[in-house]
């Protein structure tokens, strides 16, 4: 197999240098750029073209969380792991909702950084374990949606509108399993059919609900009763 195309962004240079001479030795990953700040990280992403973009969030000028958008509007084909020290839930809520496959903190251990590279890649999010309870601890706290964890939302529409009555039903019924929780594997095992079929089906949910991460849907799901 082709080793994955890694781009990671840090301003502090000894650690990205350190993180990408971690990763370099193995055989998994290849270092396709590096990047101090989002506008470099843009333009390494237009050259590189990485499968996994490793993204800090205090960076100078735009932070790691509001230069997402922007990184998947540039080259939605990458995957963005959250890789920061932020403990913040309103930090790790921004990143999710605004379309992260991932969050880690800084003291993750270096076998688990390279088994959530994989997942991310493989369809599946990844969020620090303490991290992810802080999350669901604030939405049910602060409601559906999340609003008031973030500045601006993205649209979660209602069960009536049209963007959820274009689901077909294999669309609905995998929706589901993702709110659930599972990866494209599982969802192929369960339903019978090929890893690829549910990758289709998976970017056809979040373009017709306007969606852009498996966070999303799965809050969009919870917030309406459908888990």
């Amino acid at each position: 197999m082709n080793p994955i195309q890694l781009l990671v962004v840090d301003d502090h240079t000894l650690f990205r240098r350190g993180l990408v001479s971690l990763l370099a030795q193995d055989g998994r990953f290849a270092i396709a750029g590096q990047a101090g700040d989002i506008g470099e990280a843009l333009r390494c992403c237009r050259t590189e073209r990485p499968q996994v973009i490793l993204l800090d969030n205090h960076l100078p000028g735009v932070r790691g969380v509001d230069g997402i958008g922007a990184l998947k509007e540039s080259y939605p084909a990458a995957c963005v792991l959250m890789l920061t020290v932020s403990e913040s839930e309103d930090d790790l809520a921004a990143a999710m909702l605004a379309g992260a496959d991932g969050y880690l903190l800084k003291t993750v251990e270096t076998e688990q950084l390279c088994d959530s590279i994989e997942k991310v890649l493989g369809g599946e999010c990844v969020v620090s374990p303490d991290m992810m309870t802080k999350f669901v601890t604030a939405f049910r706290a602060k409601g559906p949606g999340c609003e008031s964890l973030v500045a601006q939302p993205p649209r979660l529409p209602s069960l009536q509108d049209a963007a959820f009555e274009s689901l077909s039903g294999r669309e609905r019924q995998i929706l589901g399993l993702i709110a659930r929780g599972d990866s494209n594997k599982l969802i192929a095992r369960e339903l019978a059919i090929a890893e690829a079929t549910v990758k289709v089906h998976v970017q056809h949910i979040f373009r017709k609900l306007a969606l852009r991460s498996r966070v999303q849907v799965a809050v969009y799901a919870a917030a309406r009763g459908m888990v």
